[in-house]
């Protein structure tokens, strides 16, 4: 063991014993200025910020972090898991932080193993998560091309491209270690929309010497956060408009997790209904009489009513995705906007609007107590508003008890009845409110059918990746059931393109030691984009195939997975999901599900989307309505 390998050893020691940086300082186990390298720099610095758990592709572009790995891992200071793909690494720690709150890092080598990272980052940079990457780079000798970097005469190609998704910082220079750290805490822990942060490690720095580097330079500590929206006159403004307004809906986007409480207060003051994003469906219970469920181009009957009746519109914490507001047509007859948010920019997205630029629950707590001061009690009687509304619901509920009621269909391809995606869907979103499992959803139809059918009771039963709707975020993100401190049973909904992007999730699950479920909805095609096809040309094209594949037996080859038929009836699938759960470990269920023209066969849309043929109409409409 050479000089510096025994100075790792033993610091690992000391902070392991004394419990982190600080205790040890303070204990004088540990002196404020140390000899260290560039690699073992970056290690402290993570993990004076609490990150202690390392997703990893390692490659020759990040050997000498690996090696500051392996001994601070050796003291139980930090966990490695390597994983198969980078792709997967990026999702397993942004599922990590989106479920548990708890932050990893992501390491790559340089090339094509950081931009399959980079690639998985979109998650996290269109959820608002924050994720640390740490990629292997170009030496800064530039005593010619690296291999893998990429093939141009310039500096700090990847630095560029970095930075156009999140923060970014090259550590050309060792010594400006701390800058970067502090700036990536600013990004990885804003309070309000965080995102990735990428540190990009050259080959040649990473084990270069920091002598007497003072410990004072590894920032740590929770960002400030914005309180309620300041200003007495957009308070009055906005109550004045409320006043005014006859059909109140109150859009709840992401930025507003955690405002149930005052959101209710709020909607009884106003007489407003709520419209809930795929990413928030727990916000009010499922029940809730002025929860009218999710809305916009793939919404509900109840939801798009509300927005295309309201007049006036309560943005909360929403950045209106495309798809969220029918793009921007979703609110016909809105003639003023109350936009909270707290980035700018987004809060005057509207035209006619009311910005208050603050943290959605305090801002919006502030509003109740203006408009209390101004004599709102509340509704003393139910408003024509809420019949209309409340009508919607029930209608939304007996045209989804129609299907539920058909749970199964004469399917062409499999040659016999299989289960709808909704009958499937609602039997195992039940099942995972009953075991208290978190349901986790890929992208396309079972995402799009899956917001439709939960009902959820609170926030953290379903996290729906409708952000950057990335093909294998669900199954990645099991390996969060492995990285958390406190275990959880997760439940990830996956079709089967979905799963075949990111199939390694059956060696690296069981591997690490997840506990979970994916429950994959086989309809041999990519059925949300073949259903667009037919909706907008009457015909699909290259988005299905004629090869079978056995699931059950691809999944039976990993040792440690338990792989089952989910069968064909919602008694069958839900005693399937009984047997996966009994399993300590990682299981798979694989499910036929019907696709075909059969309306009873999915939950329709509702709303509009600029794209294809539907592009002119939908323009059109956004310019008349002009809002």
């Amino acid at each position: 063991m050479d000089g510096r390998t025994t100075a790792r050893v033993e610091r690992a020691g000391i902070l392991a014993e004394h419990g982190g940086i600080d205790a040890a300082r303070a204990a004088g186990a540990l002196p404020e200025r140390v000899d260290i390298t560039l690699a073992e720099g970056i290690v402290l610095g993570l993990l004076r910020q609490g990150v202690t758990r390392y997703v990893v592709v390692l490659g020759h572009g990040s050997t000498e972090l690996g090696e500051v790995l392996r001994i601070y891992e050796a003291s139980g200071l930090v966990r490695t898991h390597p994983v198969r793909n980078e792709v997967e690494a990026s999702h397993a720690a942004v599922a990590l932080r989106w479920i548990t709150g708890e932050k990893a890092a992501v390491v790559t080598s340089i090339g094509p193993g950081a931009m399959q990272a980079f690639a998985g980052s979109l998650a996290a940079a269109s959820n608002g998560l924050g994720v640390w990457y740490l990629f292997g780079d170009e030496t800064t000798h530039d005593e010619g091309p690296n291999m893998q970097q990429v093939p141009r005469e310039e500096q700090h190609t990847f630095l560029r491209m970095c930075s156009t998704l999140g923060g970014a910082y090259s550590l050309h220079t060792p010594q400006a270690l701390g800058t970067a750290l502090r700036r990536g805490l600013s990004h990885v822990d804003d309070p309000h929309f965080a995102g990735p942060f990428f540190l990009l490690m050259p080959m040649n720095t990473q084990p270069a010497p920091l002598p007497g580097f003072h410990l004072d330079q590894l920032p740590a500590g929770p960002l400030p956060a914005l309180g309620a929206a300041p200003g007495d006159d957009a308070y009055d403004e906005a109550a004045a408009a409320l006043e005014g307004a006859e059909r109140v809906v109150v859009k709840v986007g992401g930025g507003a997790r955690g405002v149930g409480p005052v959101l209710d207060e709020f909607l009884q003051l106003t007489d407003g209904v709520a419209v809930l994003s795929p990413k928030l469906t727990g916000a009010l219970p499922h029940d809730h009489p002025r929860n009218m469920l999710v809305g916009g181009s793939k919404g509900t009957i109840s939801g798009n009513h509300a927005m295309e009746q309201a007049d006036l519109l309560v943005a909360l914490g929403t950045r209106a995705v495309c798809q969220s507001d029918s793009s921007r047509t979703g609110y016909p007859n809105v003639r003023h906007v109350i936009n909270v948010n707290t980035d700018p920019a987004v809060a005057l997205h509207y035209a006619r609007t009311t910005p208050l630029v603050g943290d959605a629950t305090a801002t919006l707590r502030q509003l109740c107590i203006r408009l209390r001061q101004r004599g709102a009690a509340g509704q003393a009687t139910e408003s024509e508003w809420m019949r209309a509304c409340a009508a919607r619901k029930v209608e939304w509920r007996a045209f989804k008890a129609e299907r539920y009621d058909h749970p199964t269909l004469a399917d062409e391809v499999w040659g016999r009845e299989v289960l709808t995606q909704p009958a499937a869907i609602k039997v195992a979103t039940d099942w995972a409110r009953d075991a208290g499992a978190v349901a986790l959803f890929d992208a396309g139809d079972v995402q799009a059918n899956g917001f439709q059918v939960v009902e959820d009771e609170r926030e953290g039963q379903t996290f729906s990746e409708t952000g950057a709707s990335y093909m294998g975020f669900a199954v990645s993100g099991l390996l969060a059931t492995a990285l958390a401190d406190e275990p959880f049973y997760g439940l990830a909904f996956t079709g089967d393109g979905s799963f075949m992007m990111n199939p390694q999730v059956l060696i690296d699950g069981v591997e690490h030691g997840a506990t979970g479920c994916i429950l994959l909805l086989d309809n041999r095609r990519m059925a949300a984009i073949s259903g667009l096809q037919l909706a907008q040309y009457g015909e699909p094209h290259a988005t299905n195939d004629r090869v079978a594949v056995d699931y059950v037996g691809m999944a039976s080859a990993f040792e440690g997975v338990l792989a089952l038929h989910g069968g064909h009836s919602p008694q069958e699938l839900r005693a399937a999901l009984e047997r996966a759960h009994a399993h300590a470990g990682l299981s798979l269920i694989h499910v036929p599900v019907y696709f075909g023209p059969d309306p009873l066969g999915g939950l329709g849309a509702f709303g509009r989307w600029n794209v294809g043929s539907w592009v002119d109409e939908v323009q059109a409409l956004r310019g008349k309505i002009g809002l």
